[in-house]
């Protein structure tokens, strides 16, 4: 099972060790893709600091994040599982997995960038802010300057197994399953139903939806789920609990849809 994640905003500073080394980073297909946008970005926030902030897309309270790009060539650099924080990473709880999980995991897990494309949650990367709906001059939306490099990795990464895609939009247009992988990989999203004036109404909430996302990967990982394709993946969900509505590609090329339905916000 390849489980597809986006990043958070919000990411880990500080730490201490050896800076990046591109060449160590998993999906080396992705290598010069990465240099591209890596001296791109460098580049970029080394100059105008609000022509830097103005392209992507900083507040004045987020000045510091043009600097810290600025260094990313001698930044330590940390397993992106620490990297990344926020809703989604704090429900999956990595550092708190027991070693079986963790390595599930590792093997599992694939982080979505705008600046590497995609890395796993082992691949020492620095602190970074450059999100998938960023436009560098040079290179244009980062989007869709990723398509044919994910295009040429992911298959390959994804082998015969589920693809589990947990990612939002931004992050989601940088690769979309073609083919007979498509028929392989279930998108989902997580929605809040509740009753109003006898009515069930239905919502996407953003904070609960990343929360729900992230507890549901840590609950397959720690359970040891391996299903090999979306009616498994539907099955093993539902023998956790959760009330899941799926509905099957009507066509080759597409992929399932899968409707995680909670009552609950927590």
């Amino acid at each position: 099972m390849l489980v597809l994640l986006p990043p958070s905003e919000g990411k880990a500073v500080g730490g201490s060790g050896a800076a990046l080394k591109a060449e160590r980073l998993s999906l080396q297909g992705l290598g010069p893709a990465r240099e591209a946008v890596l001296e791109e970005l460098v580049s970029l926030c080394t100059g105008d600091e609000e022509k830097a902030r103005e392209v992507l897309g900083l507040s004045e309270g987020l000045r510091g994040e043009v600097a810290k790009n600025a260094a990313l060539r001698t930044a330590p650099a940390r397993p992106a599982g620490e990297i990344y924080t926020g809703v989604l990473y704090d429900a999956l709880g990595l550092s708190t997995l027991d070693s079986a999980a963790h390595r599930r995991a590792a093997r599992s897990l694939l982080v979505f960038s705008g600046l590497w494309g995609a890395v796993r949650i082992n691949d020492r990367i620095p602190s970074y802010r450059c999100s998938m709906g960023v436009k560098l001059p040079g290179l244009g939306a980062l989007g869709a300057y990723w398509r044919k490099p994910m295009d040429e990795v992911i298959p390959e990464m994804a082998g015969g197994g589920l693809v589990l895609d947990l990612r939002s939009a931004a992050y989601a247009a940088a690769w979309k399953p073609k083919g007979e992988i498509a028929g392989r990989t279930a998108a989902m999203r997580v929605l809040h139903a509740q009753m109003v004036d006898g009515v069930e109404k239905r919502s996407v909430v953003s904070h609960f939806n990343k929360a729900t996302k992230g507890r549901l990967v840590r609950e397959l990982l720690t359970a040891g789920a391996a299903p090999k394709d979306p009616a498994r993946l539907v099955e093993a969900l539902r023998d956790l609990g959760y009330v899941v509505e799926a509905e099957a590609p009507a066509k080759r090329g597409a992929a399932w849809r899968l409707d995680v339905v909670v009552s609950e916000i927590h």
